[in-house]
């Protein structure tokens, strides 16, 4: 049992760090990318503290939500929790090999609920709640992007006569605080996904919950999310200082409001809805919008399903005995290493054409 305890607080510590490197980093991409934070480090440690604070002051709500809303906590035991982390560590890792940008919220959702179909018991009305409320909220986002959008477009020509060099001074402190606001919105909703599991099987209590959890996704932040900050710093380069401060503001408050409620909730999913609502107010909608569309609805509905067939499976396949489990897991390993392999070969084939020796 206590080989088992050790092994769940490592993969909740593992799952943490990678939430905090893969979503609580990119909180700042739209301060650092604008140049509002010159520093990597400093980016990250302002997104670090802001996770660790967010977690402390609201995290509680949608940690409850993970560790007992959605099946019963009474269902939840060393043994599961296990499963169920090491199911969404798993769907992160292959999603990330085949370079799949899975919503860490949508994959433990769906790594819970799994477990519950397979144990036949899942509390459905909670979870069409917050199936529903991943498309309103998104949906939201962009609506209100796309008002503050036009508002900003109508008010700038007015702006004209001012001097814009005092906006200069306190218009980069305005995006780092949305920005560390984000990141605070970030520690409420996501360290849940790292510690539910944990509090539900009561190996520890909710307030220690978040504390290790908040600590962990705030290190991985500081430690590995350069990479994350780095990319979204430069994919946000084209929005003005005032459009990322609403795009910033906009998903801080969707996401605060969502954690309050306990609805585990994709931050990334909400800022990119925001940023097609500020591009539609400016330029219109257009074709490249409608490729981020698609790919968010392809993202919502794979994340989910990704990680739940996987925790049913090792669910299935460990109730009966060690062979089962074994048959279980080489089935997904087959699959990951089919799909990589054909990625292998077309990439080959791509080079190949590329330097003359292909077709």
């Amino acid at each position: 049992m206590m080989m088992l305890i050790c092994v769940s607080f490592l993969i909740a510590s593992f799952f943490a760090m990678n939430i905090g490197a893969g979503g609580a980093a990119a909180t700042m991409g739209v301060a650092y990318g604008a140049g509002a934070v010159r520093s990597r480090k400093v980016a990250l440690w302002i997104s670090g503290v802001g996770v660790f604070l967010g977690a402390t002051l609201g995290g509680d709500e949608v940690a409850k939500t993970i560790s007992g809303e959605i099946i019963p906590d009474s269902m939840l035991t060393p043994h599961l929790a296990v499963i169920i982390l090491a199911s969404a560590c798993t769907s992160l890792f292959i999603a990330n090999r085949l370079g799949l940008p899975l919503s860490t919220s949508e994959v433990t959702v769906g790594s819970v609920v799994g477990a519950g179909i397979a144990l036949h018991n899942v509390f459905w009305s909670n979870l069409v709640l917050i199936v529903a409320l991943w498309i309103l909220i998104p949906v939201t986002a962009c609506g209100l992007a796309w008002i503050t959008g036009r508002v900003i477009a109508v008010m700038k020509p007015r702006f004209e006569h001012f001097h814009w060099w005092k906006g200069k001074r306190w218009l980069p402190i305005l995006l780092v605080l949305t920005g560390f606001l984000e990141a605070v919105s970030a520690g409420m909703n996501n360290v849940a996904n790292a510690v539910g599991p944990l509090v539900g099987t009561g190996m520890i209590s909710l307030s220690q919950g978040i504390l290790f959890g908040g600590f962990f996704v705030a290190l991985g932040s500081i430690l590995l999310g350069g990479r994350v900050l780095e990319t979204n710093g430069k994919r946000i380069t084209h929005l003005s200082m005032v459009e990322g401060c609403a795009i910033s503001g906009i998903g801080a408050f969707l996401v605060i409001g969502a954690s309050l409620m306990g609805i585990p909730l994709p931050l990334t999913q909400v800022t990119s809805s925001a940023i097609i609502g500020t591009g539609m107010a400016r330029e219109g909608f257009s074709w490249k919008q409608k490729l981020v569309i698609e790919q968010m609805l392809k993202v919502w509905l794979v994340s989910p399903l990704f990680s739940l067939v996987i925790t049913y499976g090792l669910v299935k396949g460990g109730m009966k005995d060690f062979y089962s489990m074994v048959a279980v897991i080489s089935v997904f390993l087959a699959t990951w290493g089919s799909i990589s392999l054909m990625q292998s070969v077309q990439k080959e084939k791509r080079s190949l054409h590329e330097d003359g020796g292909g077709i």
